[in-house]
C-alpha cells in the first residue's frame, strides 16, 4: 500500500477553444487624433450647426455638449485663426510629433492679423517639437503657412 499519492490538478481553466470557432484576435489600435485636431473639427461643425439653424446661440450648443457657454467660446474661438493654421491642425499626420495645446493656440488668438497669427504660430510649432527620432520630412511649415494666392495678383 501507498503511503501518499501523487495528482496533478489544474489550477487554470482549460482554453474554450470550440472546433471552427476561429482565436479572437485584436486589431491594431488606430493611432490617436490629437486633441487640438479634434477640437478644430468640432469648432467647424458648430459654426456650421449655426449657420444652417439646427442652434440658435452658443447657448444652445452649451445645452446640448454639456458644457458652458465659455467653453463652447473658448471652442468656437478656433474658427478666427488664419485658414491656413486651421488646415495646419486639421492634418493630424502632420501635427503627429508637435506638442500643440489649445493654450498656446489661445495666445495666438489674441492677435487679430493672419499674418502675424502664422508667425506666432511658425515659432510655437518649431518650440513645441516633441523629441523624436525621426521628424516627418514631408512638413514643409513655410509653404503651410502663405498666404493664399488671389486672383489680383
Amino acid at each position: 500500500m501507498k503511503d501518499h499519492c501523487e495528482d496533478e490538478i489544474p489550477l487554470k481553466w482549460p482554453a474554450r477553444n470550440v472546433a471552427g470557432r476561429p482565436k479572437k484576435t485584436t486589431a491594431p489600435a488606430p493611432s490617436r487624433i490629437p486633441r487640438i485636431t479634434r477640437l478644430m473639427a468640432l469648432a467647424i461643425k458648430f459654426q456650421e450647426m449655426i449657420d444652417r439653424g439646427e442652434v440658435k446661440d452658443y447657448a444652445d450648443l452649451a445645452r446640448l455638449g454639456f458644457v458652458t457657454r465659455a467653453r463652447v467660446t473658448q471652442i468656437m474661438n478656433l474658427t478666427l485663426l488664419a485658414p491656413q493654421i486651421q488646415e495646419a491642425l486639421l492634418m493630424p499626420r502632420e501635427l503627429e510629433h508637435y506638442a500643440i495645446s489649445e493654450h498656446h493656440l489661445r495666445r495666438i488668438l489674441r492677435l487679430m492679423d493672419w499674418t502675424e497669427q502664422a508667425a506666432a504660430f511658425a515659432s510655437t510649432w518649431e518650440s513645441g517639437k516633441r523629441y523624436s527620432p525621426t521628424y516627418p520630412s514631408a512638413i514643409d511649415l513655410a509653404s503651410l503657412l502663405q498666404p493664399p494666392i488671389t486672383p489680383d495678383q
